[in-house]
């Protein structure tokens, strides 16, 4: 069948351990805040749950399976059981694997969560694998890029070159943290091909390289300046922003009486059910109006991807919605 959505993005395992003796503590004037632990001790936990086959791509990939798109996914995997146990974890979630690797000599990216109350602090470390471009025959309708190692330059220097083969492949940009310091003139013409590029507010600032980040309006200019034909930027329970060189869009959180779970993969789930959206047909209002339901449901679960709905679950919450549940213009 032809490829609906090709994610490319690191994968990894995460064990989330649920601390109970800990203390955050907040500056009085900013949002900075910091998770303490007493120092040299035994400090007892609640419980750790392993959670496989995770990672900005592999949630974009799962999502965009269970909504009922043909989706695969790039990414480099260890000669170790952590890496077996991935790739088992994607074709139960009916994954394509067909460009997966598995690096000899390599670990699988295996990063630490600890959770408290319903926020994570992560641990991250991302193997240095060798990475090269798929392979591809025919053209995916989209390519979702996210979060890769910080050698991966040369991986997306390759990766422009394999789009510039396939022009009529879409391309989704939710760039991650390494992404975030290789800067925009590296990857200028990633920004400059995207047909829809997400991030949260905090990120458009890194990317921009500016302190202030309370002007959305500001902020969907500035990175549509990129290239970009629609940014779309998050702000927590502020819902979200987009911007498709023409309108500026506000987006409201799902309502949900229930508090989160755990918010791990919340931004992950808004991201890629849009894009999935889009790539389903829906108009971009509408596929706007995906996200925040996939967001709503993924933090009641622990984990990225438990949480991730069926396109008929998806669609019975956004016909339940009420009215005020709508895109509005700003």
């Amino acid at each position: 069948m032809p490829l609906d959505f090709l994610a490319i993005g690191d994968i990894v395992t995460e064990p989330f351990i649920k601390l109970k003796d800990a203390e955050v503590h907040c500056d009085i004037d900013t949002d900075a805040c910091t998770l303490s632990m007493r120092f040299g001790d035994k400090i007892p936990y609640e419980s750790a749950t392993l959670v496989p086959a995770v990672g900005n791509a592999a949630n974009a990939a799962v999502a965009a399976a269970r909504l009922g798109l043909t989706s695969s996914l790039r990414a480099y995997v260890g000669e170790d059981r952590y890496g077996a146990e991935c790739l088992d974890v994607l074709g139960q979630e009916g994954v394509g694997t067909e460009f997966m690797v598995t690096e000899p000599g390599k670990q699988t990216n295996y990063h630490y969560v600890l959770w408290y109350g319903n926020e994570r602090t992560i641990l991250v470390k991302h193997e240095d694998f060798s990475y090269a471009a798929p392979e591809l025959t025919e053209a995916p309708a989209w390519l979702y890029l996210s979060s890769l190692a910080a050698n991966s330059l040369p991986y997306h220097q390759a990766l422009i070159e394999l789009l510039a083969a396939f022009p009529d492949t879409k391309l989704a940009f939710q760039p991650g943290t390494f992404q975030m310091k290789l800067g925009v003139a590296a990857l200028r013409p990633l920004y400059g091909r995207a047909d829809f590029f997400v991030c949260n507010k905090e990120e458009a600032g890194r990317i921009l390289e500016i302190a202030d980040v309370t002007d959305i309006k500001a902020l969907l200019l500035s990175v549509h300046a990129l290239g970009p034909k629609v940014v779309c930027i998050t702000d927590g329970t502020n819902g979200a922003y987009a911007y498709d060189g023409e309108r500026m869009l506000r987006i409201p959180m799902y309502p949900d009486a229930r508090g989160p779970y755990e918010r791990t993969g919340a931004g992950d789930a808004f991201a890629s059910t849009v894009v999935a959206a889009l790539a389903l047909g829906k108009p971009l209002d509408e596929a706007l109006l995906w996200g925040p339901i996939n967001s709503m449901s993924v933090v009641q679960d622990v984990g990225a991807q438990r949480g991730l709905l069926s396109r008929a679950a998806l669609e019975e919450y956004l016909a339940k919605a009420p009215a005020e549940y709508r895109v509005s213009e700003f």
